[in-house]
């Protein structure tokens, strides 16, 4: 008798054991998903008007680990692609397919999309304050913020004010590069917002669509020297300066997020302003189930 009690105690425990690794697996397969869903939209943030993909790396609470990577790649490949990978192929899928297809979704109805992607950085807000003041803050950490946030009302209005059209080519294309690799480092600076006033972002929008080698190469080489050169400034700032660096981070998030509101489409119509506003409150409430989920079962 006391044999088979052992044995049906061992069954039993073993029956628990492959429940929670069941249960851990099951996990660890929905957050890779989430975490590629988060890629996609970031990959989609970083092509359609207005949208920074930054700004997205930031609510999702990638930022700072895409800038150590970016910063000292040889040095924390290792470390970080593992738990960057799902959103590096996400980023991938989001910004060279699905953003082809959200972009003919933007054009039929701008206002809506933008509004939910509004929602969900706004629904963000509260995990991007929590995580700047990880290591504590000040007033000086505040006074970045309010800083950031004008300095950044003050370029992006100057942006849309100027109105200069250029003729594509080569350099120029490494320069569409050089502002795409800017809107990572930089969140809520949109390259879309630096482009369009110029005439270059359709040209460039549409040749990595087609895989135009001749917008891609130049394309990449921009983003590439814009992201080395400036990840390693911002990696330093973010080490000796965190608080204050994240709160300046924020205050260029408030302020791009603002700018990107489409107000006039809210007096268009009564329809139209409770569509907008059902938009921007299914963003933030998906962010705030998403925060929720990751703080819950990060791993």
């Amino acid at each position: 008798m006391g044999k088979n009690k052992n044995k049906t105690y061992n069954v039993f425990i073993v029956k628990i054991c492959r429940e929670r690794i069941l249960l851990k697996n099951m996990r660890n397969i929905l957050m890779i998903v989430i975490k590629m869903f988060q890629g996609i939209l970031i990959g989609v943030g970083a092509v359609l008007p207005g949208i920074s993909g930054g700004v997205l790396c930031v609510a999702f609470g990638i930022y700072k680990t895409v800038m150590e990577l970016i910063a000292n790649p040889f040095k924390n490949l290792k470390t970080h692609i593992i738990s960057l990978a799902p959103y590096i192929i996400g980023g991938a899928i989001g910004f060279l397919g699905i953003a082809n297809i959200l972009s003919v979704f933007l054009e039929k109805y701008p206002a809506p999309s933008v509004c939910f992607f509004v929602g969900l950085i706004v629904g963000l807000l509260p995990s991007l304050i929590r995580e700047a003041r990880e290591k504590g803050d000040n007033r000086n950490s505040v006074f970045a913020a309010v800083i950031s946030m004008e300095i950044t009302f003050i370029i992006l209005i100057s942006l849309k004010i100027l109105s200069i059209k250029l003729v594509p080519n080569f350099m120029w294309y490494i320069f569409c590069g050089a502002c795409l690799g800017l809107s990572i480092i930089a969140p809520g600076m949109s390259f879309s917002t630096l482009l369009m006033p110029i005439g270059l972002y359709e040209p460039f929008i549409a040749g990595i669509g087609n895989i135009d080698l001749n917008v891609l190469i130049p394309g990449g080489i921009g983003s590439l020297i814009t992201l080395v050169c400036l990840s390693k400034g911002i990696n330093f700032l973010l080490q000796q300066y965190y608080s204050v660096t994240f709160h300046s981070i924020i205050g260029i998030v408030i302020a791009a997020t603002i700018m990107i509101i489409p107000f006039s489409s809210f007096l268009n119509s009564f329809s139209s302003c409770v569509i907008n506003n059902i938009c921007i409150l299914v963003g933030m409430v998906f962010s705030y189930m998403l925060d929720k989920f990751n703080q819950k079962f990060s791993v």
